[in-house]
C-alpha cells in the first residue's frame, strides 16, 4: 500500500496518485498467491487461509497520499492471521484504521474482538499478533484500509494500543465524517493536484486522531492543528448537510459551532476559500448537478435554485455565471 505496484507481467492502471490492480488476468490457479504476495508486501506480511482458494478474486485500488496511504479491497472471503514470526519478518510500526464497506469482520488482537458489520470500524496494529476472518456473506468482502504511521498520528506513544480491535464510533462526531471521506478518497483523488491531496491526506489523519482520542476520552492532547483540521472538516460536512437553507451564512454556521464569527474565519484562513464563498459553491455544484440530471427537467431553473437555497433568481443567475462561464439556461439546453 505504501506505492502499490504490479507483479511482473500484471498491468496496473493509475489515474494520478491512484492505483488499480486485480486478479482479472491473473490465471485461476495463480490469483491467491498473487494477492497473498501483494498484500505481504503493500501491506504487512501475513498468512492466508480460505476454503475454495480456485474461486478467488480481488482488487485494490490504492491512493498515495503524503505521509500516509489509503487503499479500497474487495475480495473473497478468507481468514488471515499474523504470528511474532510474520513480526520479527518485518514490522513497519503502523496502525490501520479498517473501515468495513461490504461484508463483515472478525478481527482480534490484544485480548479484544471487534466483530464489524457494513460501516464499522476498527484500529489493529502491525506490531502484535493478529488474527482476522473476513466474511462475505456470500458475497466478496469490501474494506478501506487507512494506513497511520506512528511517525504521524499526532497522539501520544501507547495511546492507540488501548483501542485496538475494538469497535470505533462511526455514526457521530469524527467517526461520522470519516466513514465517507474514505469511501469518496479515490474519486477525489484523482481529480486533485499535489496542494489538494496534501489537504486530504491531513484532513485523514487528523479525523483518525480526533476519532481515536474521542474513544478514550484525551482530545485535549491532540495537538491545535489537529484539532482545527477536525473542526474544519465537521464544518464543512454541517455546510454540505445544511446548504439548502437559505439561512445558512457564517454567522449560523459560527453559532451552531459554538464559535465566534471571527473565530471562524480565522480557522479558514489559508483554506481555498472563505465560509460564504464555500457556501455558495456547495449552492451552485448542487444547483449544477439538478439542471444536468434529466429526471429533474420537470422543475424550472427558479425553483431548482430556490430549492438549493438561493432567494433571488438574478443573484443566481450572475454567481452561477462567474462560477461556470455559461447561464443556467445554456447548461439546462444541453440536456436536449
Amino acid at each position: 500500500m505504501s506505492s502499490l505496484t504490479p507483479m511482473p507481467g500484471r498491468a496496473a492502471a493509475a489515474a494520478g496518485p491512484v492505483v488499480m490492480v486485480d486478479t482479472d488476468d491473473i490465471g485461476v490457479p495463480d490469483r491467491l498467491g498473487w494477492w497473498h504476495d501483494m498484500v505481504d508486501r503493500e501491506v504487512m506480511p501475513v498468512s492466508i487461509r480460505m476454503a475454495h482458494a480456485h474461486r478467488f478474486q480481488g482488487r485494490v485500488e490504492s491512493v498515495g497520499l503524503p505521509h500516509t496511504q489509503a487503499a479500497a479491497f474487495d475480495f473473497s472471503p478468507m481468514a488471515a492471521r499474523r504470528s511474532p514470526a510474520h513480526i520479527r519478518r518485518q514490522d513497519p510500526e503502523d496502525v490501520f484504521l479498517m473501515l468495513v464497506r461490504e461484508g463483515a469482520v472478525r478481527l482480534e488482537q490484544q485480548r479484544s474482538v471487534a466483530c464489524l458489520g457494513p460501516g464499522g470500524m476498527a484500529l489493529y496494529s502491525s506490531s502484535h499478533p493478529l488474527t482476522c476472518d473476513f466474511l462475505g456473506n456470500g458475497g466478496a468482502v469490501r474494506l478501506t484500509l487507512l494506513r497511520l504511521p506512528r511517525t504521524v498520528l499526532p497522539l501520544p506513544a501507547g495511546r492507540t494500543d488501548r483501542v485496538l480491535a475494538e469497535p470505533l464510533p462511526a455514526d457521530s462526531g469524527s467517526g461520522a465524517l470519516l466513514g465517507p471521506y474514505l469511501t469518496a478518497l479515490p474519486a477525489a483523488a484523482r481529480t486533485s493536484g499535489p496542494a489538494e491531496l496534501a489537504r486530504l491526506g491531513t484532513i485523514g489523519v487528523d479525523l483518525a486522531a480526533s476519532l481515536l482520542a474521542a474513544r478514550y476520552g484525551d482530545q485535549d492532547s491532540l495537538p491545535a492543528a489537529t484539532r482545527r483540521t477536525a473542526l474544519r472538516a465537521r464544518i464543512n460536512a454541517y455546510i454540505d448537510r445544511h446548504h439548502t437553507d437559505p439561512a445558512l451564512d457564517p454567522a449560523a454556521v459560527a453559532a451552531y459551532h459554538h464559535i465566534s464569527v471571527r473565530t471562524l474565519h480565522q480557522l479558514f484562513q489559508g483554506e481555498p476559500q472563505t465560509v460564504g464563498a464555500t457556501i455558495r459553491h456547495r449552492r451552485l455544484e448542487r444547483c449544477h448537478a439538478d439542471l444536468t440530471d434529466p429526471r429533474l427537467r420537470h422543475r424550472t431553473i427558479g425553483e431548482i435554485a430556490l430549492r438549493r437555497g438561493f432567494q433571488h433568481p438574478a443573484d443566481f443567475s450572475r454567481a452561477f455565471r462567474r462560477a461556470y462561464g455559461v447561464s443556467p439556461s445554456e447548461v439546462r439546453a444541453g440536456l436536449r
